[in-house]
């Protein structure tokens, strides 16, 4: 099966203050076990799984140790960087060949090796965007999972429902630092099942986007 996440795309474009752009695609979020959180415990502990197996794949390999991994729903979310093509496409073969692993969005980018005051930045927003989070009263914070990347956000999760979906997206963008906010947060249809987020804003087409899954 070949999926391209470019046409998961930019589903909401909301108007900001920061003048940040928001994009929300569909997918999901987060691999710590939290009983409070929408996933079931059960679907928790599987993306801890498939994440823990992804990790140590990466880890194997020497030269994908700036890749950073979260999982849920069994979406895969590769981010950080490498050196080559060769390794971006490396990194997300990897992650597929691991079972439970139903999709992967592939947003590693192509750079030298970064240094600690890049990676420190990263995570002060990441704590500003959680606290932002946490301050919500129209998001559980604990259905999102943060990963930042060059001022770029990405969240992560299975939300109770789109208006808090796109909230929290609305609320990362806030953040001081935030470059931009991606979205890979999904929802429950009424057969209890995780789906991607459907909007009626058309996805943009994204070139860069690398095409994924098996046989691909």
């Amino acid at each position: 099966m070949t999926k391209r996440f470019a046409n998961l795309g930019l589903i909401a474009l909301l108007p900001l203050v920061t003048g940040c752009a928001t994009a929300v695609v569909g997918a999901a979020g987060a691999t710590a076990v939290t009983a409070t959180q929408e996933r079931s415990f059960g679907e928790a502990v599987d993306d801890a799984s498939v994440s823990n197996q992804v990790k140590t794949k990466l880890l194997a390999n020497g030269s994908l140790g700036e890749v950073d991994v979260e999982v849920a729903g069994g979406l895969v979310l590769l981010s950080g960087r490498v050196q080559t093509p060769e390794l971006r496409l490396k990194a997300e073969s990897l992650a597929w060949s691991v079972k439970r692993a139903t999709d992967v969005a592939n947003e590693i980018r192509i750079e030298s090796p970064g240094g600690f005051f890049a990676n420190a930045s990263d995570e002060i927003i990441s704590a500003r965007v959680r606290a932002r989070l946490l301050g919500s009263s129209n998001v559980k914070a604990s259905n999102f999972n943060v990963e930042t990347y060059g001022g770029t956000v990405y969240l992560l999760g299975v939300a109770s429902s789109a208006a808090e979906l796109e909230k929290a997206a609305e609320e990362a963008s806030y953040a001081g630092g935030v470059q931009q906010v991606v979205s890979y947060v999904r929802l429950r249809n009424a057969r209890g099942q995780i789906v991607p987020y459907q909007s009626s804003t058309p996805a943009p087409e994204n070139p860069n986007e690398l095409l994924g899954g098996p046989g691909s």
